[in-house]
């Protein structure tokens, strides 16, 4: 359940900071929600133990769909991984970092590298970036006990995996983005939708979670096409759609959204007769640089996650000079952090120890925002409360954010988004 106040008639969330645009700017078997008491540490079981250096791996994508997402997401990892062993790492000694490719759905590399992340003793994997991704590995590393942590999952059916209490994400569930982003299409005055989306886990549940949010502000979804990112042609999906002709287009996918959005324009479907929203998935400052200007002037999207601020995006620029997007940099930095407070407090790095403490970690007591601020506390036998650079961290029972922050964008002339807003809210679990 989300408890967002309404803005407006529909708009379901609180505003939480503004930026003028002055510059024309699957697995589903019933998950226990223990995340906070992995199986292992059940009474009279066991309890792992750590061999006294935190490891930990990346899953992170290198090639793929989701390729885009890699460098801001790696470069968070690394970002935290210095600032902790700066300030003296954990249990006394540096943290160990492997880093390895997610591919995507269409090879087995996650796979490959889950194996690898195993055999160098990780004990916990940050990542994948992709939900579906994800739930093809789950098993292999919750079963291994060591902790699952994304920064970027969003779909829902990782809510209620059976994922032995070793499963966590600083992103949120789509149900919030969903809300937020259906909402914002029926505000627009998009009383009649059309929605285009992915066949995965993260396509498929964001479709219905927009389509929910749509109907519910009194809009109506007119066309839902779930297509095959694969395809080679997307003429017939957008056909069906033009058929309709919704004032809104919901476009919900990864790199493929670039050719769905040529066939928009060629069937005159065009972002300045009906409006066209995106999503984390295909949200990009790099992809649709090469269109024609103006071709995305006035798309809108949203992105899980609060401002990149100043201090932040440039450590982030120090650690990877290259960066152009940020997405889910500040989640990735976060996920680290809270790996190795966890593993501090429990003194002990194996993963069913890390994952029996995160919770512990991201709630209640003093706050602090970084590492060492948090270890200084927890050094002087205080409890702390550690918050992000994605916005304040508190876990529910199931390893989800309790509460989160959606970014709003829009795209100007250049074909290029800066923020508009940014909107959060709670969600029960």
């Amino acid at each position: 359940m989300i408890r967002i106040a309404p803005l407006g008639r529909v708009l379901a969330v609180t505003a939480a900071a503004s930026l003028a645009l002055t510059a024309c700017s699957g697995g589903e078997e019933p998950k226990s929600t223990t995340s906070a008491a992995p199986e292992s540490s059940a009474p009279g079981a066991a309890a792992a133990k750590g061999d006294g250096t935190l490891t930990i791996g990346t899953l992170l994508p290198q090639t793929g769909s989701l390729a885009f997402l890699g460098p801001p997401e790696f470069a968070g990892v690394d970002l935290a991984i210095e600032e902790i062993n700066a300030a003296g790492g954990v249990l006394g000694k540096p943290v160990a970092k492997v880093h390895t490719d997610s591919g995507d759905t269409t090879t087995n590399i996650a796979s490959q590298s889950v194996d690898k992340l195993l055999a160098q003793k990780s004990d916990a994997i940050i990542g994948a970036a992709s939900s579906s991704v994800s739930l093809s590995v789950i098993d292999k590393i919750t079963g291994a006990g060591v902790v699952h942590f994304s920064p970027a999952n969003t779909s829902d059916q990782l809510t209620t995996y059976a994922d032995k209490g070793l499963y966590f994400r600083t992103a949120p569930p789509d149900v919030l983005q969903g809300r937020v982003l259906g909402d914002l299409v029926v505000a627009d005055g998009n009383d009649t939708v059309g929605i285009l989306a992915l066949q995965d886990a993260y396509g498929t549940g964001l479709a219905d979670n927009v389509e929910k949010a749509v109907v519910a502000g009194g809009g109506e979804v007119v066309e839902k096409i779930i297509y095959d990112p694969k395809a080679t042609d997307f003429a017939a999906d957008v056909s069906k759609i033009a058929a309709k002709k919704p004032k809104g287009i919901v476009l919900i996918g990864f790199e493929e959204t670039a050719k769905v959005m040529q066939e928009l324009v060629k069937q005159g479907l065009t972002a300045d007769k009906h409006k066209w929203y995106m999503v984390d998935g295909n949200l990009s400052n790099t992809n649709y640089v090469k269109f024609p200007k103006g071709t995305l002037t006035g798309v809108k999207g949203t992105q899980p996650g609060a401002e990149v601020k100043g201090d932040f995006r440039e450590r982030m620029l120090k650690t990877d000079p290259a960066l152009k997007d940020f997405n889910y940099g500040p989640e990735s930095y976060d996920a680290t952090i809270l790996v190795a407070l966890a593993a501090e407090l429990a003194k002990d790095d194996s993963g069913t120890a890390i994952a029996s403490k995160l919770i512990e970690v991201s709630k209640g007591g003093e706050k602090c925002t970084s590492y060492k601020a948090c270890l200084e506390l927890l050094k002087a036998d205080k409890d702390f409360d550690f918050d992000g650079a994605s916005g304040p961290i508190e876990f529910n029972d199931a390893g989800d954010p309790a509460e989160a922050t959606i970014g709003i964008y829009q795209y100007g002339d250049d074909n290029t988004n800066k923020q508009l807003e940014f909107r959060s809210g709670k969600i029960d679990g």
